[in-house]
């Protein structure tokens, strides 16, 4: 193929091209901060279908953490940070059940425990 593409003016300059844009692109994609990569609204909509029999899970809760139960939503985006967080979904223990989330949904989850901070 390179040999046939030779004798073709411009083409090597476009391959260039498209390798160069795609390579911006994707560096570009790769250094974003996790949560903009996140769905929050997705964040929520799991919270909400997975976390609110136990926790409170939105701006309602309190700051403080209460003597009985599991902490807020809010509590948790005041006390641990992105890697605690994560550390903490990936391996519940506990009362906490273990859901088993994927890495986008634990992602998505954390992206929307930061909008409560």
């Amino acid at each position: 193929m390179a040999q046939a593409c030779r004798g073709l003016p411009g083409v090597e300059v476009m391959q260039f091209r498209t390798v160069a844009v795609f390579s911006i692109f994707a560096v570009g994609w790769l250094l974003q901060p996790q949560p903009l990569r996140a769905d929050a609204g997705n964040g929520e909509r799991l919270a909400r279908q997975w976390c609110a029999n136990c926790h409170v899970i939105d701006r309602t809760g309190p700051f403080a953490t209460l003597p009985q139960g599991p902490p807020s939503f809010r509590v948790a985006a005041g006390h641990l940070n992105l890697g605690e967080l994560r550390a903490f979904l990936t391996h519940p223990h506990g009362q906490m059940p273990d859901l088993s989330l994927t890495r986008s949904e634990i992602d998505d989850l954390i992206a929307y425990i930061e909008t409560l901070r």
